[in-house]
């Protein structure tokens, strides 16, 4: 997804609700959502080890996630709500 794209989805309520709580009531997800978004507005110089770091946390988890694809649709799926807050949106 593109910056500005996950910036407006990261806003909405479905964004918010899905995924596991980091323990201040927020999910993880929604978290890596607006890490992701700073880290795709940078330039590669402009980018730090921790930035890669969590770059290589975020292709793990898409990978993990994408293998568990529920068999029914899933355009408005929690499944596919969960993906987007991570930058990747399974119906592109």
């Amino acid at each position: 997804m593109a910056p500005a794209e996950l910036e407006d989805w990261v806003k909405t309520e479905k964004s918010k609700n899905v995924g596991q709580d980091s323990g201040d009531g927020e999910a993880i997800g929604h978290k890596s959502g607006k890490k992701i978004i700073a880290i795709k507005r940078n330039t590669k110089g402009e980018l730090t080890t921790d930035d890669y770091e969590h770059m290589n946390k975020v292709v793990g988890y898409i990978n993990r996630h994408k293998a568990q694809k529920p068999k029914e649709d899933i355009k408005n799926s929690n499944w596919r709500y969960s993906l987007m807050n991570w930058g990747y949106d399974p119906c592109k």
